[in-house]
């Protein structure tokens, strides 16, 4: 059974966009800058904004963050965005997720520029990837970092069958379309299950490839796995543990022992698939700046 090992495989990427990143600022005199607007005092989320910040210091890249006051209007934030659509040192932008419930979060992600959206969420990136024009577009970075474990992993994805369990609009849905691809030659025949799918154990059952990311700790049984399937766990759960400092401990959403007896492949929680956030969401922002260089050039 092999580990796939998300905090290494994210470590390798970026010391590989280090070097890169390095070599720009030799040639170009630049470097790729991202700007992390974050609105409010969500304590997971500044916990994400930091990590986001000292990733970008590690490899060398610019980093800006903006934080708001939860009371800031849309219109403000709007206004910021477009600030930072016109900067030219400014190649990525993301607006940490939550936002206060007053601030519309499809016209936030309306309003940052296609060409900057490096988490891919703008509808113009989701339409390029879902008619497979994956080179020019970003893709959504967790469903990115997947495919890169896959692909660094030497998994087998042609012809397989993959069972893709959550229908989010960050994961699920863009998995789903990920593995159908042609063009970087995933070709798997896939089926989406959700809350309301009935029988989900005969589907989960019948997959080569699991991809868990539905947001429920320990839904993945044993019994809901074949033999030898490769099993990609996305969840990221608090339970509750007396044991531990803080009171818990986080889990997937497969239960990691006895699955692990049996799979192929796993990735555990943390460690697997949640460093490789970060790292693509930085590989995404150099894409942008190789592009604003007038380079079409991606690592």
């Amino acid at each position: 059974m092999t580990i796939i090992d998300g905090k290494k495989i994210s470590s390798d990427i970026k010391q590989e966009l280090k070097n890169s990143v390095e070599a720009c600022r030799q040639k170009v005199n630049a470097v790729p800058g991202l700007a992390v607007i974050i609105v409010g005092e969500d304590p997971a989320s500044q916990v994400y904004v930091r990590n986001k910040a000292k990733s970008c210091k590690e490899i060398g890249m610019n980093s800006k963050v903006i934080e708001l006051p939860a009371e800031t209007s849309q219109e403000e934030l709007l206004s910021r965005i477009e600030s930072l659509n016109n900067d030219p040192e400014v190649h990525g932008i993301l607006v940490q997720q939550p936002l206060p419930s007053h601030i519309d979060e499809y016209a936030v992600t309306m309003a940052i520029s296609p060409a900057k959206d490096v988490d891919g969420f703008h509808p113009e990136n989701v339409g390029q990837m879902v008619l497979g024009n994956l080179d020019n577009c970003y893709i959504s970075c967790t469903p990115y970092g997947i495919l890169e474990l896959l692909a660094r992993y030497n998994i087998e994805t042609k012809g397989k069958h993959c069972v893709v369990i959550g229908r989010s609009n960050i994961v699920g849905k863009p998995m789903a379309n990920l593995m159908l691809q042609k063009l970087r030659e995933t070709n798997c025949t896939v089926t989406v299950c959700h809350s309301a799918t009935q029988n989900m154990p005969e589907l989960t059952r019948q997959a080569d490839i699991l991809i868990a990311a539905i947001g429920r700790a320990h839904l993945i049984t044993k019994e809901m796995v074949k033999p030898g399937a490769v099993i990609i766990d996305v969840g990221m759960n608090r339970i509750e543990d007396a044991s531990r400092k803080s009171g818990y401990r986080l889990v997937g959403d497969v239960d990691y022992e006895p699955v692990s007896k049996i799979a192929s492949a796993i990735t555990p929680v943390p460690g697997g698939v949640g460093p490789m956030t970060i790292a693509m969401l930085l590989k995404n922002t150099f894409q942008s700046f190789m592009q604003a260089q007038g380079s079409a050039d991606s690592l």
